[in-house]
């Protein structure tokens, strides 16, 4: 038996777990590529904007304006949970008049900015959008774009009669990482493209508190959760490939986070004596309390002291302090969707809730190449010269903002494109968006019904 030394043993171990050849050459990319997180160009003139929802994401589209002043100007807010929107006015020193409890009396008024940052809860984007619109603002959409297609529809059709630029926030295209991977796809680096395995990790606690206490919950309220949290996934998907999806099929269900499994001894909430609280993984008082996690739904007072009472009020009285199998959540739990794409390219993807990680993987199979990523990690195989390239987002890019960089690469492109008045400067422009919004509107009803659905995309 041939002698095999401690470091090419690893080498082969984690080429095989990456499924790629042990025989595969490794080539390190070390050229500085441009700050993707900061978009292709600047704009030339200082923008302003209001924004309605003053909630996570609307903080953190408004801190692009505290970063980069010269460009954007936060001068009005409408927010009804009175902190929240007390504490945005004095972060961008928004006047009294500009501050509003909703977003109907934002639109009462005058047109007072040049675009709208609507970042509402997601039955609540169809109203405002609409609204913004009708009054000439362009607007920057939080995705999903609305609850129905007939609704997403309303919106691409007011859009077009005002010639609006619209971008819908699906951050990842503007996220260094899947840039680089679109680049290696349309480079046709890989061949001819054949596959696509595509996998959300959600991670157990991220689930428990966004899908089963949180805000994402129950479909009829938001959205089923293939669009309010995969419609990224679909909509990658779609970009990355750049054909029509023809079809889609879909199974899935809510099959851990209900009562017929609640332990025996637990309590409806993780305060009121559970005896299984001190072990059990998704214990609202560990995560919150002990933890002090996931705080950014709560409004805590400012003093540090007096956050473990209101911490504790909160979990006794507010619904993210509830055993999570006695809550009123319906959106599934774990998720698989099988697609067919033009040029019988096919791709698969699984969104699952039981990880204790998240970041997002991929597998892309070409007839030259093929390729293994992980948000971070990224290795090119080309199956001619045996050599696989292994690009690290952290050697390219200073990472700035959320998603990768993708937040602020947003905001970067989407105020470029209003200062220039050419949509075209968007990757996400809602009119791209509206197939990927389909195929997951579809995907859902196949879940639901167990059959296979035709994209029959009419705009």
């Amino acid at each position: 038996m041939k002698n095999i030394s401690r470091r090419n043993s690893i080498k082969a171990l984690g080429l095989l777990g990456l499924g790629l050849g042990s025989d595969s050459k490794i080539i390190s990319s070390k050229n500085y590529l441009p700050d993707y997180a900061f978009g292709k160009e600047r704009t030339n003139r200082k923008l302003t904007a209001i924004v309605c929802g003053a909630g996570s994401r609307g903080n953190t589209y408004g801190g692009y304006s505290l970063k980069y002043p010269d460009e954007l100007d936060i001068i009005g807010v409408a927010e009804p949970i009175k902190i929240r929107r007390e504490r945005y006015s004095q972060k961008h020193d928004i006047p009294s008049e500009n501050q509003f409890y909703t977003w109907e009396e934002f639109f009462d008024k005058p047109k007072m900015a040049d675009v709208c940052i609507i970042t509402t809860p997601d039955d609540l984007h169809y109203g405002p959008a609409m609204a913004a619109l009708e009054k000439g603002y362009d607007l920057l959409l939080e995705k999903p774009i609305a609850q129905t297609w007939r609704e997403c529809h309303d919106i691409l059709k007011l859009q077009k009669e005002k010639k609006a630029i619209v971008a819908v926030c699906h951050v990842l295209r503007y996220s260094p990482y899947y840039r680089k991977v679109k680049e290696v796809l349309d480079q046709k680096r890989l061949g001819e493209l054949v596959s696509v395995q595509h996998f959300e990790p959600i991670q157990y606690v991220h689930m428990a508190h966004s899908f089963v206490r949180g805000n994402w919950r129950k479909k009829e309220e938001t959205n089923p959760i293939i669009l309010a949290k995969s419609c990224h996934d679909m909509d990658m998907l779609r970009w990355w490939i750049g054909k029509k999806c023809e079809y889609v099929s879909s199974f899935g269900s809510l099959k851990w986070f209900k009562e017929s499994n609640a332990p025996e001894g637990s309590t409806a909430r993780c305060t009121d004596g559970c005896a299984i609280e001190a072990t059990c993984p998704y214990s609202a008082k560990r995560i919150y309390f002990d933890e002090r996690s996931w705080l950014y739904v709560f409004d805590l007072p400012e003093e540090k002291d007096k956050q473990g009472n209101a911490i504790m009020e909160y979990l006794k009285t507010g619904p993210y302090g509830r055993c999570v199998y006695r809550c009123d959540n319906n959106v599934a739990d774990h998720q698989i969707v099988n697609m067919q794409f033009e040029d019988e390219i096919t791709a698969s993807f699984s969104m699952e809730a039981f990880t204790d990680y998240w970041g997002r993987r991929t597998r892309i199979m070409g007839t030259m190449g093929c390729i293994v990523g992980d948000e971070e990690d990224l290795y090119i195989s080309d199956f001619k010269t045996k050599e696989v390239e292994h690009w690290v987002t952290k050697e390219h890019v200073e990472i700035t903002s959320g998603h990768g960089g993708g937040d602020y690469g947003l905001m970067a492109d989407f105020l470029n494109a209003v200062d220039k008045q050419d949509e075209n400067l968007l990757s996400s422009n809602l009119e791209a968006s509206m197939e990927s919004h389909l195929m997951a509107f579809q995907a859902e009803e196949s879940r639901l019904d167990l059959s296979v659905k035709k994209i029959e995309l009419d705009l």
